[in-house]
């Protein structure tokens, strides 16, 4: 997980996401309008809260994260109704693929899914296809000025975390998806306040590219993830520190 971590690191840091801020905001004010089904309070709903904080650090104006909020809660009636859509595929070089929708039309983003993956020699694969290689886990990222490793580790432990690890001054916990609530409860008990937080998929086992395939990997999953109905990807290409140290110097 740190691999793909250290990889987010870098993009951000390059500003790839503020080159594209409308794109950004849409993405970000998705998330909240489905967080915010569960309830329109984020002291009460810890998803809404991240996506939040999430549209705060993309400097997403508060009116806008207000709208979501309604359009999410069923305040106002007028916004456009979406649903989250999984879809797998086979990218190049033997590499398994998932990719996570918000959409309001699941036909133009199938569509999109599919021109994507065979314009860069892969295929979108049935449902259950690839699915097994990936497993749902919990996942929480923050700074380590926040909290120290060794108390960060002691906490996830006992809150139910399977794994605590450190790099590039951010703290990263993962554990099953029972855990998720128990560990959020455990962060906020200690001021602790999340970059990123939720559920996400997390391969099995990892494949191993040169280079030059990996650079071009991820290539295809930078198109990929520009797509607008796109909320996250993620695959089974190991990124190792020459790869990463490539990404640093491009």
């Amino acid at each position: 997980m740190s691999g793909h971590s250290h990889w987010a690191t870098i993009r951000r840091k390059k500003g790839a996401a503020d080159a594209k801020k409308g794109q950004v905001f849409t993405r970000v004010a998705k998330e909240i309008v489905l967080a915010a089904r569960s309830g329109g309070d984020p002291a009460l709903n810890f998803r809404l809260a991240l996506a939040m904080e999430k549209a705060r650090a993309v400097n997403m104006p508060k009116d806008s994260i207000e709208r979501a909020i309604k359009r999410g809660s069923g305040e106002d009636k007028d916004g456009a109704s979406f649903e989250e859509l999984t879809l797998e595929g086979y990218g190049p070089n033997g590499s398994a693929i998932m990719v996570e929708c918000v959409t309001d039309n699941r036909n133009r983003t199938v569509a999109d899914l599919r021109h994507m993956f065979s314009k860069n020699n892969g295929s979108l694969a049935e449902p259950g296809a690839v699915a097994w290689q990936f497993d749902r886990v919990c996942y929480f990222s923050f700074p380590a000025s926040q909290l120290s490793f060794d108390a960060a580790f002691e906490l996830g432990i006992e809150s139910g975390a399977e794994d605590v690890t450190e790099e590039d001054g951010m703290i990263e916990m993962t554990g099953p998806v029972e855990a998720f609530k128990m560990l959020s409860d455990a962060l906020k008990s200690k001021n602790v306040s999340p970059q990123e937080g939720g559920l996400r998929l997390q391969a099995r086992n990892e494949i191993d590219l040169d280079v030059d395939q990996t650079m071009q990997f991820l290539r295809v999953i930078e198109a990929i993830e520009d797509l607008d109905d796109v909320q996250d990807v993620y695959h089974n290409v190991k990124l190792s520190d020459e790869v990463l140290a490539s990404l640093e110097e491009e």
